[in-house]
């Protein structure tokens, strides 16, 4: 089936808003409507998943999105938190209810319900973030004129910092190991992982990558005891792809003198030893669909491809202890997935597979 699919490639918009970053904090407290005051009666809201807008980066990022769209675009924001599973069908039918002229879901978690309540506002735009509106999850939907999939190739920002792990770990010698913590085992985390391992291979052809998850992102303490296993086993990169549980990961690679990889956005400061961070641009994601909704240019039933080239994925501050050969070479293979000589592969079950031009499933 052909998919419908509108690249955010070349969008000024696109790129300043990634370069000037989003501002914006967290917010903890249940399902408490926020809404701006501002000078427009367009309402827009966004409906967290269970990692919640306190994350530390992808909850969070997207809250900052539509912060940054309530300032500049002068909207009113409806930002709710889902604490469980449980809230995300109160939480879309209020956002529906008090006016919001689009509804976006933080993430793949929350397709099933939205599916539904889409259907049962169709005047109402609704986005989604790390899912595609033509992928398995809304295959039995009713319709999808409505919905917009925001897609990001976090296979790609998975292999950048992959390539840099491996060539890290290749000039340290030793156990060529590194590991991966994921949160709950979807194609949104499993897309980080293959890039991850595929690029890391690039570097170093000998190393071994250990991946576990937490079916967790949340619980700081599940991660940690995962990485402390890999640890164990001789890793010396760990690489986090579990939300707010994924603290657990840096914070015990630290503690144990080895490189920790952050997720989503860029958490160097997060702890001592962070050698860099997969970047998903998550935030523009949102702040995209919102103006394109204020404009009237709202594209149901289609999705937005974020990749390298427009960057929507990447990475983000590398340690200084990086020789600056390594950053180089990086930079070489990135300008190779740009021009497509080089096809990172992606997880099984991927929405990447339909929109990536070559994409093949890779082993996590």
């Amino acid at each position: 089936m052909k998919r419908s699919l509108l690249v955010a490639a070349g969008l000024t918009l696109l790129a300043a808003l990634v370069l000037a970053g989003c501002g914006g904090g967290g917010s903890s407290g249940g399902t408490t409507t926020n809404t701006t005051t501002a000078n427009s009666n367009f309402k827009a809201a966004l409906i967290s998943d269970i990692g919640k807008f306190n994350d530390k980066g992808f909850n969070q990022s997207q809250l900052a999105g539509i912060t940054r769209a309530s300032q500049q675009l002068g909207i009113k924001k409806i930002t709710l938190q889902s604490n469980s599973s449980s809230d995300y069908l109160p939480n879309l039918t209020t956002a529906a209810r008090e006016g919001a002229k689009i509804i976006s879901a933080a993430g793949y978690l929350l397709a099933p319900t939205l599916s539904t309540v889409a259907s049962q506002f169709p005047k109402i735009d609704f986005t989604i973030t790390d899912d595609s509106v033509h992928g398995p999850d809304f295959a039995k939907a009713k319709s999808v004129k409505n919905i917009q999939g925001l897609v990001y190739a976090s296979n790609q920002a998975g292999c950048l910092v992959g390539y840099l792990a491996g060539e890290m770990v290749k000039a340290k010698g030793g156990k060529q190991v590194i590991g991966a913590v994921g949160g709950i085992q979807i194609p949104a985390v499993d897309d980080y992982i293959v890039g991850y391992n595929y690029c890391a291979k690039l570097a170093d052809p000998n190393i071994k990558v250990l991946v576990g998850y937490s079916q967790d992102f949340v619980a700081q303490d599940k991660c940690k005891a995962i990485t402390q296993n890999q640890i164990g086993q001789g890793s010396q990169v760990e690489f986090q792809v579990a939300g707010g549980c994924g603290l657990g990961t840096l914070s015990a690679a630290s503690q144990a003198g080895i490189w920790g990889i952050g997720v989503d956005v860029d958490q160097y400061n997060l702890a001592k030893r962070v050698l860099t961070s997969a970047l998903k641009h998550v935030d523009v994601g949102i702040y995209v669909a919102v103006q394109q909704a204020q404009k009237g240019r709202f594209h149901g039933g289609t999705d937005l491809l974020f990749d390298l080239k427009n960057n929507g994925v990447g990475i983000g501050r590398i340690s200084p202890e990086v020789p600056n050969a390594y950053v180089t070479k990086m930079n070489a293979l990135k300008a190779k997935i740009i021009a497509g000589t080089v096809n990172v592969p992606v997880a099984k079950g991927s929405d990447l597979l339909g929109l990536l031009p070559g994409a093949k499933v890779g082993p996590t």
